[in-house]
C-alpha cells in the first residue's frame, strides 16, 4: 500500500503509481466528498440553486464526452449541441410513445447520439484542424434541419414533450431527487473517463493526438481511435441531452443553439483539457458566471434603462469571452494544470519552496 510522506507519497510498485486514489486519506476524503455532493445539496439547498447544479452536471456530462474527443484524441467538434438534441428526441419519443423506461431509454439515446456521431467521424482520417471543425458545424445544421422538418417524430417547430423521469416506483420529480441521479451519473461516467485514460485505448488516443503519423507507424489504428474518440463523445451529449430532455419536461430545436457548441469548447480551455477535473471546472465556472450575470442584470438595467432590453445577452457574451481570453493568455493548461500545482505545493509542505 502506498503511503504518505512528509515529502510525498511513496509507492513500491508501479501499479501505486497508477491508482487514482493511492493513499488511505484521500479514499477517506473522496469518500467524505462523494456523501458531502450526494446529500449536502438536497437538504441544504432551495429548489433554485438545485436546479443550477443540475443544469452544472448536465454540462459537466456533455463536456466530459467532448474532452474525450478534443482533450485526448486531438479532434475538435462544433456538433456537441446537436447530438445532445439527438439523445434528448431519443429519450424523448422512447419514453413517451413506446412508453419504454427511462433507465432503457437513457442509455439508448446515448448509443442514438454516438452511432450520428460516427457518421461524422467517417471523414475524421481524411480531414483534421479546421476542416474538421467545418464538417461538424455542417452537421450540428444538418441534425437541427432534420428536427425541424421530422414531422411527428420530432415536433417539427412545436417540439415535443418529455415525461418524468422515473427509476421503477420512485419517481425523480423533485430537484433534490433528480439531483442526487444527475450527481450519480456525473460521477459514473467521469470515473469511467478518468480510468479510460489508463487504458489501452486511451494511451492510443493520446498518442492520436500528439502525432497521428507516429501513431499510425507504431501500429495504432488512428482511423478506429478517432472514430471511438467520436463514438464516446457524442455517447456523453446523447446522455446529458436525455437527461436534460426529462428534467425540463419538454424539448424545443431553440434550446439547442449552435453557440452552446461553442462555449463548451472555450470553457474546456478554461478547466483544463486533457483532465478529468477540467470539464468540472469549465462548467462550474460556465454556469456560475450566467447565474452572477442574471443576479447582476436587474441591478445594471435598473441604473441604465436603454440598455434593459439586450443587456443579458450582450453582458454574458463579453464576460465569456473575456473569461476566455484571459485564461489564453495567464493559464493556458487551464484551471486544473493551476490545481495540480496546488495540490503539489500542498503535498510537499514545507520542501515545496
Amino acid at each position: 500500500m502506498a503511503t504518505a510522506r512528509p515529502c510525498g507519497i511513496y509507492s513500491v510498485r508501479y501499479a501505486q503509481e497508477l491508482a487514482v486514489l493511492s493513499t488511505r486519506s484521500q479514499r477517506l476524503g473522496f469518500a467524505a466528498l462523494l456523501v458531502v455532493v450526494l446529500a449536502g445539496p438536497p437538504l441544504l439547498l432551495r429548489s433554485h440553486l438545485l436546479s443550477v447544479l443540475i443544469v452544472i452536471g448536465v454540462t459537466i456530462i456533455v463536456m466530459q464526452g467532448l474532452n474525450l474527443l478534443l482533450g485526448y484524441c486531438g479532434q475538435i467538434s462544433l456538433g456537441q449541441v446537436a447530438f445532445m438534441a439527438v439523445g434528448a428526441y431519443t429519450s424523448a419519443n422512447l419514453t413517451d410513445r413506446l412508453a419504454l423506461p427511462f433507465l432503457v431509454a437513457l442509455p439508448v439515446a446515448g448509443l442514438a447520439a454516438s452511432l450520428v456521431g460516427l457518421l461524422v467521424g467517417l471523414p475524421a482520417l481524411r480531414v483534421k484542424g479546421f476542416y474538421l471543425a467545418v464538417t461538424t458545424l455542417a452537421a450540428h445544421w444538418i441534425i437541427l434541419w432534420a428536427i425541424l422538418h421530422g414531422g411527428a417524430l420530432t415536433g417539427n417547430i412545436y417540439g415535443l414533450s418529455a415525461p418524468p423521469a422515473a427509476i421503477g416506483p420512485w419517481a425523480l420529480d423533485t430537484d433534490a431527487r433528480y439531483y442526487v441521479f444527475t450527481a450519480v451519473v456525473v460521477i459514473l461516467l467521469s470515473w469511467f473517463a478518468k480510468n479510460l485514460e489508463r487504458t489501452h485505448a486511451g494511451r492510443a488516443l493520446v498518442a492520436v493526438r500528439d502525432n497521428d503519423i507516429a501513431a499510425e507507424t507504431m501500429g495504432i489504428n488512428v482511423f478506429a481511435y478517432k472514430l471511438l474518440a467520436f463514438f464516446l463523445c457524442s455517447f456523453y451529449a446523447g446522455v446529458g441531452g436525455a437527461m436534460w430532455a426529462h428534467y425540463s419536461r419538454s424539448i424545443h430545436p431553440d434550446q439547442f443553439p449552435f453557440i452552446d457548441s461553442v462555449w463548451y469548447l472555450g470553457f474546456l480551455v478554461v478547466g483544463g483539457m486533457g483532465s478529468v477535473l477540467g470539464p468540472v471546472f469549465g462548467a462550474v465556472l460556465w454556469r456560475g458566471l450566467r447565474e452572477a450575470v442574471a443576479a447582476l442584470v436587474p441591478m445594471v438595467a435598473a441604473a441604465v434603462p436603454g440598455f434593459a432590453g439586450t443587456l443579458y445577452s450582450g453582458l454574458s457574451l463579453m464576460l465569456f469571452a473575456l473569461v476566455v481570453m484571459l485564461s489564453l493568455i495567464l493559464e493556458p493548461r487551464g484551471l486544473n494544470h493551476r490545481w495540480q500545482l496546488f495540490k503539489a505545493s500542498w503535498r510537499l509542505w514545507p520542501f515545496s519552496n
